[in-house]
């Protein structure tokens, strides 16, 4: 079908899988458009992960400096923070960034539709999927908002419109008082009493930026770890240096109510174990921070509809751990948050990648889904791939462990970063890398050398016999790997 308004493919949502897709599909030779709603670059580029970086930089900047600086010799009597400044900074490389992304559109010939997105029709027969373009200012939950703006038509359509976060039933964001990591990120004032319920990563990443910032922190968890999707021994060691830098981590407690008024919120929690066991947290804002629900708010019309699954679009599976991306509506794809855990932009990317290749016919290797890395990026950072300890042995792998901690590592005594450890599984008896696990300095870094050697099923003696320069903080890598057969050198 010859027209200007008809595509070999439509992408919807212009976030870290939504543009990578169109791109990729213009390298490919499809005529291709993306459409979204707010900004290009979706939350990752503008909410999440590229300015919640900028402000954690900026703790960084006033721990080292200020805090322990003189644990270095240099002394900042005064210093004082320009907290508007600081906000304005992480929005300015969000603008950026989200006018590269919309170079880039225009360098691959991508049509950049603004507005909503509505799926009329799938592919049916020789009649192509249908799009109806609204207003983005439509609300669909009352009814207001213009209507349909413009008609196209495409082969293809591939959902990528991400994830939102999640609302306690009894307290919905309110951005004044009850926040989401959005209104974290733009707060004007910063608060001096901060509670957060989960220790995710977004709910620890926050909690380590304010107290940094001189901010009373409180974090609530129901279960009886923070950080509960890492290594039980990061975990550990996690709450301990966190507690050590004044965070207070309330393990085992579920939040039962939140009340708000003129010049704060009280937040009731309960023991997990007890309910009756109540007690009550005074702070100046809550932030929530339970996790995300998929976004789709208004993308079907009337009478289409595609299979739902705890909230995120469900999409078919070539084999166990291969999606095809696939919908249920004919000739929709979906790739990213959107279609469940782990809600992370590099697996939106390489989703969105492997999805255009095989709509393009190519042949694509996919996603491996044992080799994900995932950060958290408080001080220290967190990084981790593979299976955990426990997760290993669930499984039925005879496993060893090499663990090596950071007081023994040169570069980390030097540079005042020896707090955390790296620790290996690998299984018995050939040494194969399961997972990895690092608390430390620059961990979001040093994980990759681990993704690697999964993706290549590498063993520790791979490791091993991979030199690594002193002094640098991956040598801690090779110490682990020597320590599962007992080899470390310097521990």
């Amino acid at each position: 079908m010859a027209s200007d308004n008809h595509f070999d493919l439509v992408v919807i949502g212009g976030g870290p899988g939504g543009y990578v897709g169109a791109i990729r599909a213009a390298q490919l030779g499809l005529k291709t458009a993306i459409i979204e709603r707010n900004k290009l670059g979706g939350v990752c580029l503008n909410w999440g992960c590229i300015p919640s970086k900028a402000l954690l930089h900026n703790a960084e900047l006033w721990s080292e400096a200020v805090t322990h600086g003189q644990d270095w010799g240099i002394h900042f009597e005064g210093a004082r923070q320009d907290w508007p400044a600081i906000i304005a900074k992480s929005r300015e490389v969000t603008d950026k960034l989200n006018k590269g992304v919309g170079f880039l559109m225009k360098k691959n010939s991508i049509r950049h539709i603004e507005g909503h997105a509505q799926i009329m029709a799938g592919h049916v027969g020789d009649d192509p999927c249908r799009i109806g373009v609204l207003h983005a200012d439509t609300d669909y939950y009352h009814g207001t908002g213009e209507g349909i703006s413009e008609q196209i038509t495409a082969d293809r359509v591939i959902i990528a419109t991400g994830a939102a976060p999640r609302e306690l039933p009894f307290a919905p964001f309110d951005h004044k008082r009850i926040w989401s990591s959005q209104d974290a990120m733009t707060a004007q004032v910063r608060p001096e009493r901060l509670i957060v319920v989960g220790s995710g990563a977004i709910g620890m990443e926050f909690a380590w930026f304010y107290n940094a910032m001189g901010t009373s922190v409180t974090v609530v968890e129901m279960l009886d770890r923070i950080l509960p999707v890492e290594d039980e021994d990061v975990s550990k060691d996690a709450l301990k240096l966190f507690k050590k830098q004044g965070i207070t981590c309330k393990t085992g407690h579920m939040t039962t109510g939140i009340e708000t008024n003129g010049s704060g919120v009280t937040v009731t929690i309960a023991t997990a174990a007890d309910e009756s066991r109540t007690e009550t947290l005074q702070g100046d804002a809550v932030l929530v921070a339970i996790g995300v629900t998929g976004r789709y708010d208004g993308l079907f019309g009337e009478g289409v509809s595609v299979d739902i699954e705890k909230g995120h679009i469900k999409v078919a599976y070539r084999d166990v751990d291969e999606p095809t991306y696939e919908t249920s509506l004919p000739g929709v794809y979906a790739i990213g948050d959107i279609i469940g855990p782990p809600w992370l932009a590099h697996v939106a990317s390489e989703e969105a990648v492997a999805c255009v290749e095989r709509i393009a016919g190519h042949h694509t290797l996919g996603v491996d889904y044992n080799s994900i890395p995932g950060c958290t990026y408080t001080s220290p950072q967190i990084g981790s791939v593979g299976l955990t300890e426990a997760a290993a042995r669930a499984a039925g792998h005879d496993v060893k462990i090499g663990k090596f901690p950071l007081t023994a590592l040169g570069k980390a005594i030097a540079t005042g970063a020896a707090e955390g450890f790296v620790k290996i599984v690998a299984s018995e008896p050939w040494g194969e890398i399961l997972g990895a696990h690092i608390i430390g300095k620059d961990a979001s870094e040093l994980i990759h050398e681990f993704c690697l050697a999964i993706r290549l099923e590498a063993t520790a003696d791979d490791i091993i016999s991979t030199m690594h320069a002193h002094p640098t903080m991956s040598e801690a890598l090779h110490e682990a790997a020597l320590g599962l057969d007992g080899r470390a050198l310097h521990a």
